[in-house]
């Protein structure tokens, strides 16, 4: 009689570990190794590992390749169809009112903060899985000081260096949040501030890794791998952002799927969804998107003095004999804002506000002075808002606009001929809108940024069109569906004309001015235009005006632009 075969004793050889799947659907096994217990995924090249080596102990020989893919293909069945479902982690875990830390070491000993203080477990009551490359935090030492950073981050003296390592010191510590979300910390300067020192280092405090830094993703696929492979994702020297790579690094800052065609199949998807806490550097601005810089702190690393350079060997030598010191200190003040977390009532909720409430909470357990990181982080994030503005080639033209009309109102259309007339040569520079469609979406991306320096700009739908207002009071809408609150109720708005009224450059024939309504200021009365031939040019598209009773003109081409007190 025939005996088993290899794929039915491999199975066999995988009866006594305790196999379970996790919510998103991947089967993993648990099993005693010696002293502890270790997860792996059924599919992952260390289970297989193993598999093969109980066999060979067993069998005296090597199982065959497909032996070895039928039996796992019938272990991950057991798993998925006969086994619990558990959630599985990599460093990092948060059950009940408790945060687990994978320590990465040969024991898999982990670290149990609570609001109590920390201690460190022989057996862990949350499976965490090892991704390879994985590195080994020490076992942290209880006395230590974050203060003693300042020794190995190039952060300067003087107020901008405390505010500097405060900043570090929060990102730091929203990094061991067990869901976040995560601020993006982008590190910059010139050439020889220890911008990639200063990356190993911030991570290896919190997830130390054989490869800590990466170069720029290709595509959001490798983005998504790396941030399943590992707690922190870090990119090296970087020279500028991709909108798709700006795009994902905010969804994995505050959370979102990237879903991508599984391999080696034509219709099934694999869906990471994962919240990370991402370090970026470059000599350049990176962060330049609003929407990157809303979730991000932004450091530029001052030089570095010729006589205060030293080894690099000698920085990492001592650093290593502090790193327990500093990773108790930091497990200290997780401790503190999880014990603090529910006192802290914030005057303005700034973004990211989670992230700031927690650090809030342990800034007096770390020395800090009361509201000292919120006076860093807001004054970070209004520099950011400036690299943001600095960043877009629209801010200048738009500014030039401003200033001879305020507040401007017209469409998307109309916007974007008067800012390429002021332009000129700077809308063949890289970023510049191609359409009308475009100049809106950058607006709205810029909204916050220009919010910030007193620039509002609403957009709203009248009669159909969607106009656009930007100034101070751009809020305060003349052109609405409804009259303005300043005008009786019989004022009627504007008329405007459709959204494809053009510069007079455009090719497009413009149509005859079109009669003018009462407004309610004490501008145009009646419905009886001038003739375009007798008025002024708009000094913003060079159309003739219409209009003129009263000494208002308004123009066809865009109702914002406007020309008063004109005889």
């Amino acid at each position: 009689m025939k005996g088993p075969s290899q794929a039915d004793l491999l199975v066999q050889l995988a009866g006594d570990v305790d196999l379970f799947v996790a919510p998103d659907g991947k089967a993993y096994a648990t099993a005693g190794v010696e002293h502890h217990r270790e997860t792996w995924a059924v599919r992952s090249v260390a289970f297989r590992s193993r598999l093969a080596s109980r066999f060979y102990t067993m069998h005296e020989k090597a199982p065959g390749g497909q032996a070895m893919t039928d039996a796992l293909g019938a272990i991950e069945g057991r798993a998925r169809f006969g086994g619990p479902t558990r959630p599985v982690f990599v460093r990092v875990a948060a059950v009940d009112d408790a945060i687990y830390i994978d320590l990465g070491d040969p024991a898999w000993q982990v670290v149990e903060v609570t609001a109590a203080g920390w201690r460190v477990l022989t057996d862990s009551p949350v499976r965490f899985r090892r991704p390879f490359g994985i590195g080994r935090l020490p076992y942290p030492v209880r006395g230590g000081r974050l203060e003693e950073l300042r020794e190995y981050l190039n952060v300067g003296d003087g107020d901008d260096g405390d505010a500097r390592l405060r900043l570090l010191v929060a990102w730091l510590l929203g990094a061991l949040h067990p869901t976040g979300p995560y601020v993006t910390l982008v590190l910059y300067g010139e050439q020889g501030s220890a911008k990639s020192a200063t990356a190993r280092l911030l991570r290896s405090l919190v997830d130390p890794a054989v490869t800590p830094l990466r170069s720029a993703p290709r595509e959001e696929r490798d983005l998504a791998i790396a941030a399943a492979s590992a707690w922190v994702v870090s990119y090296d020297n970087l020279s500028g952002l991709r909108d798709w790579q700006a795009d994902a690094i905010c969804r994995l800052a505050t959370g979102g799927g990237i879903a991508t065609r599984r391999l080696y199949t034509d219709d099934e998807e694999e869906v990471f969804d994962l919240r990370r806490p991402v370090i970026l550097n470059g000599i350049d601005d990176l962060a330049t998107r609003s929407d990157l810089l809303d979730r991000a702190i932004v450091v530029e690393l001052p030089r570095i003095p010729e006589e205060a350079r030293r080894e690099e060997a000698q920085l990492w030598e001592t650093f290593a004999g502090a790193h327990a010191r500093l990773l108790g200190a930091l497990l200290d003040a997780v401790a503190a804002a999880m014990r603090n977390r529910s006192a802290v009532q914030l005057d303005r909720l700034p973004r990211m506000a989670d992230f700031a409430r927690w650090v809030v909470a342990a800034e007096r357990d770390l020395g800090w002075p009361d509201g000292s990181f919120l006076k860093a982080y807001m004054g970070n994030r209004q520099a950011a808002h400036e690299l943001g503005l600095d960043a877009s080639p629209l801010v200048i033209p738009l500014r030039s606009l401003l200033d001879e009309i305020e507040p401007w109102e017209g469409t998307a259309a109309g916007l974007l001929d008067a800012l390429e007339v002021r332009a000129g040569e700077r809308t063949d520079r890289r970023g510049w809108p191609r359409d009308a469609r475009g100049v809106a979406s950058d607006l709205r991306r810029l909204a916050p940024d220009l919010r910030a320096v007193g620039i509002e700009v609403t957009f709203v739908r009248v009669r159909g069109a969607r106009i656009i207002r930007i100034g101070e009071e751009a809020r305060r809408c003349v052109t609405t569906d409804t009259p303005s609150t300043d005008a009786p109720e019989s004022a009627s708005p504007v008329r405007h004309p459709g959204p494809s009224m053009r510069h007079p450059a455009s090719p497009l024939r413009h149509p005859d001015p079109l009669p003018m309504s009462t407004e309610g200021d004490g501008g145009v009365e009646g419905d009886a235009p001038v003739p375009p031939s007798a008025n002024p040019a708009c000094p913003t598209c060079g159309k003739r005006m219409v209009g003129g009773l009263g000494g208002r003109y308004v123009c066809t081409n865009a109702p914002g632009h406007r020309l008063k007190g004109v005889a």
